[in-house]
Order: C-alpha cells, then sequence, then structure tokens
C-alpha cells in the first residue's frame, strides 16, 4: 500500500507545487478550510495562482493570507463579499476574476471531477455572466453552457481520515471539499482525526481515498467564524417573555 500519510502539511505538498499552476481550495466562507495547507503554499512563495474556490477567505485569514502575499493572479469564485483587500486588487486590476453564480460553480468542479467536458444551464442566461459563451435553446428555454472545471491540485479538509485516504467531512464542510477532491490532477487533504483502516463505517464515508494522494494531520484549527451575527440577550428575553 502507498504511504499517503505525511508529517506536515509542508511534506504533503513536496513536490507538486509551481508558479502559474491552478489550485481548487475547499470550504464554505471559513468553515472546511485546509487552514494548514494554505499556511505552507504562502510559505512555499508560490506565485501567478488562479485559485478555485467558493470565496477568497478574509483579510489576513484563509486564502486571504495568499492574497496578502501576492501569490494568486486569478480567483475562479461566487463569493467576494467578506475580503476588502480583494476588492482593492480587483479594482486596481491586480487581480483578475472569474465570477460564477454558486451553483453554477459547484456544478463546473462535479463535472470536472466526473470527466464532464461541458454542461448546460438556464443560470445567467440574459446576463453578464453568459457573454461570449454559447446558449442553446432545450424545450423551449434557453440555456449557458459552462465548462467542467479541473486543476493541477486540490487542497481538501476533512473531519475524519484513515490511513488509506477515506474521508468523512463534518456539516458544512461538505460544501465543495468532496466535489474538489475528485478534480485536481493531485489531491492533498488535512484531517481533524486519523484512524486506523477498518474504523470508519464504510456507509458513512464521503470520499472514497481512490482519490486521495497525500493526507496529513492538521498541526492545529483556528475555526475562525466569518461573521457573528447573534440577537443581544435583552432583546431575547423581551421575545421570551
Amino acid at each position: 500500500m502507498v504511504d499517503k500519510v505525511k508529517t506536515d502539511a509542508v511534506e504533503a505538498l513536496a513536490g507538486l507545487l509551481f508558479d502559474g499552476m491552478t489550485i481548487m481550495a475547499g470550504g464554505f466562507g471559513l468553515c472546511g478550510i485546509p487552514e494548514n495547507l494554505i499556511a505552507a503554499i504562502r510559505e512555499a512563495g508560490t506565485k501567478d495562482l488562479t485559485v478555485i474556490s467558493n470565496n477568497c477567505g478574509v483579510d489576513g485569514f484563509g486564502l486571504g493570507i495568499l492574497l496578502e502575499n501576492h501569490q494568486i493572479k486569478k480567483m475562479v469564485s461566487s463569493y467576494v463579499g467578506e475580503n476588502k483587500l480583494f476588492e482593492q486588487l480587483y479594482l486596481s486590476g491586480e487581480l483578475e476574476l472569474e465570477f460564477n453564480p454558486q451553483g453554477t460553480l459547484a456544478e463546473r468542479i462535479r463535472a470536472g471531477g466526473a470527466g464532464i467536458p461541458a454542461f448546460f444551464t438556464r443560470t445567467g442566461y440574459g446576463t453578464l455572466v453568459a457573454e461570449g459563451k454559447e446558449t442553446r435553446a432545450f424545450d423551449g428555454e434557453m440555456y449557458v453552457m459552462e465548462r467542467g472545471l479541473t486543476a493541477d491540485l486540490s487542497i481538501v479538509k476533512a473531519w475524519k481520515a484513515d490511513a488509506e485516504g477515506n474521508l468523512i467531512y463534518r456539516k458544512t464542510a461538505r460544501n465543495f471539499n468532496p466535489m474538489m477532491a475528485t478534480a485536481g490532477k493531485k489531491t492533498v487533504v488535512e484531517v481533524e482525526e486519523l484512524v486506523a483502516i477498518g474504523d470508519l463505517d464504510k456507509d458513512a464515508i464521503h470520499t472514497p481515498g481512490i482519490y486521495v494522494d497525500h493526507l496529513v494531520k492538521g498541526a492545529k484549527f483556528e475555526k475562525r467564524i466569518e461573521r457573528v451575527t447573534t440577537r443581544p440577550k435583552e432583546n431575547l428575553a423581551k421575545e421570551q417573555a
């Protein structure tokens, strides 16, 4: 059996990084992001990156640290609203952006991992999203053709894994991570818990180990909350009265 388990994020990425590459980075907001692998990419200094991710972290955290270090050339995303630096770099022309409806981005990644080169969707027809793309009528409705997405490297965060790379994700971390694991030429995963082969419930496995090349137990997880939205206690007390 190939030894997929590496000692740290740096070893897990060894030999896989190069300038100008395309990287898929899992997660949704700041939930389920591969924090340790992102930090290792920053340390490596790999530049001119095209990054495919739902969003680009926040200022000073997640993929935001790669923006700060001027390592990202282009983002393929669906949401960019929590990152002021992203806005500044885009408006100044220093950062390219390929904007996607969120469901379309997810399906483009899923299609790429499934070997589907393109598909048609109604989402975006008649808007800026459809400019320059093939359109076609099906059953009296107009559709836009979208290309499947693949990457040189997918960096993924999972909750549990065994040494064969079988993965279980937890709750919101299942957004984007599972399909990205299938769409990279190489897939590197960081996990919170590493268990013995056979310890995972086979019916609970979300990503089979065949998709995983390298695996590392994360050194630490900050798990920031992107935006805390709680009601003041006095308002809650009034509602309960």
